[in-house]
């Protein structure tokens, strides 16, 4: 080979790499504690976001592992976007005492709080700790509910053009195309749940009232004793008595829960089991904040029709 074309070659992915490196540099590093933050931010955000998850999809969210690399992904990280109602009180409080990052504290301008604005279900009227894993600010699973995705939307939208002015344009733009998307999906979607107004369903853990509302399911119960309190065994058998005087249709398994007790649950009730993902890679199937809407509507039209 001649040398003096190995130099160039050289020297022109030299050039790239830099370039390269330069332009990931100039990114906004972004960290979202659940997926579905991340896919929503990077719709809106486009090419000027780099987004990262902490969770994968198929934890619990109270309680995502306290990782030693989460540290120092929030210690370097420009923006936070956080659920906020309380979901993640059980570690992310102390993964932002760790990283020591001042930009992304609570109350800050980059800790992004897409909660902003929602009118909250199931504000408990006590705290008491015996209730189980109440949340004092209402039920925090907002983003099951489609409309929820759109509340996300608005606020990471609101809050990155608080903290980047100069790329307002850009972030309302990523954000009305994505807003047109979920449109185009809730219209597809809402032609096929007839099926399920006033079906009842159980599930493990009570993360579906948002989604119940906008749909017309009804909650009999849940699997678990209370929020967060594994069931005993006179729970499990006043919830199947109580379903089959009621005509229970679905238990609904949610991914990081063991499937054997909701499988003993339907089997004994004659209900149909389905697995639904409360967050973004819950299932293969769920990959984007739309596919785990067109999942969860579509799998659980399939199951009440049959």
């Amino acid at each position: 080979m001649n040398p003096y074309s190995l130099r160039s070659g050289l020297l022109a992915l030299c050039v790239t790499a830099f370039a390269l490196t330069g332009a990931a540099a100039d990114k906004i590093r972004v960290i979202a504690t659940i997926p579905d933050l991340a896919d929503i931010c990077r719709q809106v955000g486009g090419d000027l976001v780099n987004v990262e998850s902490l969770a994968t999809g198929a934890e619990d969210p109270h309680s995502i592992p306290m990782k030693p690399s989460f540290v120092s992904k929030l210690n370097r990280c420009d923006v936070l976007l956080h659920m906020g109602m309380d979901m993640e009180h059980a570690f992310l409080p102390g993964l932002l005492e760790a990283a020591r990052n001042p930009r992304i504290q609570f109350g800050k301008p980059h800790c992004i709080d897409t909660s902003t604005g929602l009118k909250p279900l199931e504000i408990p009227a006590s705290l008491d700790r015996s209730l189980g894993e109440v949340h004092p600010h209402g039920n925090p699973h907002y983003n099951l509910d489609p409309e929820g995705g759109r509340l996300i939307a608005n606020n990471l939208c609101d809050g990155l053009c608080r903290c980047y002015p100069q790329h307002e344009a850009v972030f309302r733009a990523g954000r009305d195309g994505y807003l047109a998307k979920l449109d185009a999906k809730l219209a597809e979607l809402g032609k096929l749940l007839a099926p399920l107004r006033g079906v009842k369903f159980v599930s493990y853990h009570n993360h579906f009232p948002y989604l119940a509302a906008r749909v017309g399911l009804q909650s009999a119960g849940t699997i678990e004793l209370r929020p967060g309190v594994e069931p005993t065994a006179k729970h499990i058998r006043d919830l199947i008595q109580r379903m089959k005087t009621d005509g229970v249709k679905l238990v609904i398994r949610e991914p990081q829960f063991s499937e054997k007790t909701p499988k003993q649950i339907a089997a004994q009730t004659g209900a149909r089991l389905i697995t639904l993902p409360i967050m973004v890679g819950g299932v293969p199937e769920a990959k984007t904040y739309l596919d785990m809407l067109d999942f969860n509507v579509r799998t659980l039209v399939k199951a009440a029709q049959n």
